[in-house]
């Protein structure tokens, strides 16, 4: 098991957020359990790359660990030339790469997760893309991001969703900061 400063950076350390990456965006879909490996042959490489990582806490041999999970099981999302793209599949870590016919969309549902995980929010999985009201946060440290409501109380809980995976990730954020989007 990782200790938590042996794990990669969710992005290069030359980029100080996902919109500093320049190039064309793929998909790596990784071999299972290898995302961290991948992330770290690309670092090596110079090559861009966002692996969004959420920690958790697991009790082995009766001590409580910190680890960070890959928040998308498998994937892991690169930035870079055609070049570069051969390069990561010469790595051995890779199943195949998907093409992004909306760039500006991933972009900005990947920025929206890069969000909160910078403001420390709780995220989960969300296996499937999410059905129901979209809306915008309108106050706080994640005010502008979009996502869908799967259950709203006092307390709502909304996908962000990235289409590209036909997944997402749950936040629980006061049901009075939300506006619907038409």
């Amino acid at each position: 098991m990782l200790k938590v400063s042996d794990n990669p950076p969710m992005l290069p350390p030359t980029a100080q957020n996902l919109r500093d990456l320049s190039g064309q965006w793929w998909v790596a879909h990784t071999r299972a359990r290898f995302e961290k490996a991948f992330a770290w042959d690309l670092l090596e490489r110079g090559i861009g790359f966002f692996l969004p990582m959420v920690e958790r806490v697991t009790v082995s041999g009766g001590k409580k660990r910190r680890v960070f999970m890959p928040l998308f099981s498998s994937y892991v999302f690169l930035c870079g030339t055609a070049e570069q793209r051969q390069e990561a599949l010469r790595t051995n870590r890779l199943c195949q790469t998907i093409e992004v016919a909306d760039q500006e969309g991933l972009v900005c549902e990947l920025t929206s997760i890069e969000c909160a995980i910078r403001a420390n929010m709780q995220l989960s999985p969300y296996p499937q893309a999410a059905v129901g009201q979209r809306c915008r946060i309108i106050a706080g440290a994640l005010t502008g991001l979009e996502g869908v409501v799967i259950q709203q109380a006092r307390r709502a809980r909304v996908v962000l969703e990235v289409q590209m995976l036909g997944q997402g990730a749950v936040i629980e954020v006061d049901a009075d900061i939300l506006e619907t989007i038409d």
